[in-house]
């Protein structure tokens, strides 16, 4: 199969979403996207990598469901719908169609779950499998949700147990994101660590943290759960007084700060920002 037999197959798997705005998709020199009116758009790129987000021996098909999950991912953390997606991959010659057609498989499946189109993209041959989504969602005009709006005496939450295993499929809480609108103060998805990114999330609110729990996937350390990363869970905050939505787990509440904004204390002990980093690696993220 050449190139361009490959953009066919990937034309047809793609199918037409033109309800969802793409007016024009894979084809063209361009892609045609026609938002709708009273609504933000959000723009998201997110990049997996071999032997640094994955390994040559999972299954192309998850590798190909991370890739468009984890874009996704952050746009649930903004409370909003996916639209549109572009996909570029790079493939060495030696892996060929067959890698392709499983990836994409993988890919559209996860696409179609979450009603996103596939708008184009890009394909090219390397020594790595390299990939990069980037994606188009959708909020209400004025009503994503942020990571700088956290207030004193909110509580936080997380939406799932956290040290779950890495290279498993992603499950992007777009519907909880969506009804977080109008409720949360701040939102994000929590990819590098909770210990990290909620010192991100009150850096960015001016405020600091305690925590008091922590929900861990079961047979997880809780180092893991706290430094591990590959979640891909939502860390919000929001008033106490307000109904906790259903299957998450308040792990603490928002503080004024008392110096450098930031600090995050856990059961009484300082807990440093300490997460995955991708100019400080060990080896790969997992």
């Amino acid at each position: 199969m050449n190139e361009l037999a490959i953009v066919e197959y990937l034309r047809k798997l793609a199918g037409t979403h033109a309800s969802g705005g793409l007016i024009l998709g894979i084809g063209d020199d361009c892609a045609v996207f026609r938002p709708r009116p009273g609504e933000d758009l959000l723009f998201k790129s997110d990049q997996i990598v071999e032997d640094v987000h994955f390994r040559r021996t999972m299954a192309p098909a998850v590798i190909g469901q991370r890739a468009i999950a984890r874009a996704l991912s952050d746009i649930a953390a903004m409370g909003g719908q996916s639209r549109v997606c572009l996909v570029s991959l790079t493939v060495p010659v030696s892996l060929g169609e067959p890698f392709i057609r499983r990836f994409y498989r993988g890919l559209m499946a996860e696409a179609h779950r979450t009603g996103t189109a596939l708008a184009g993209g890009d394909l090219a041959h390397s020594d790595k499998i390299y990939c990069d989504v980037s994606m188009v969602g959708a909020v209400p005009k004025g009503k994503a949700l942020r990571r700088d709006g956290a207030r004193v005496n909110d509580a936080i939450y997380v939406s799932g147990r956290l040290g779950k295993p890495w290279g498993r499929r992603i499950q992007p809480r777009l519907i909880l994101g969506q009804s977080l609108l109008g409720k949360a103060t701040a939102c994000m998805d929590l990819s590098d660590g909770l210990a990290l990114d909620l010192h991100r999330l009150c850096v960015a609110s001016q405020v600091d943290a305690i925590v008091e729990k922590v929900p861990i996937y079961r047979g997880a350390a809780l180092e893991r759960a706290l430094h591990g990363g590959e979640d891909y869970e939502l860390l919000f905050t929001m008033p106490a007084q307000l109904a906790t939505p259903k299957g998450v787990t308040r792990i603490g509440t928002i503080v004024r700060s008392q110096g450098k904004p930031g600090t995050v204390s856990f059961q009484g002990t300082l807990l440093p920002p300490k997460g995955y980093d991708h100019f400080q690696p060990s080896t790969m993220k997992e």
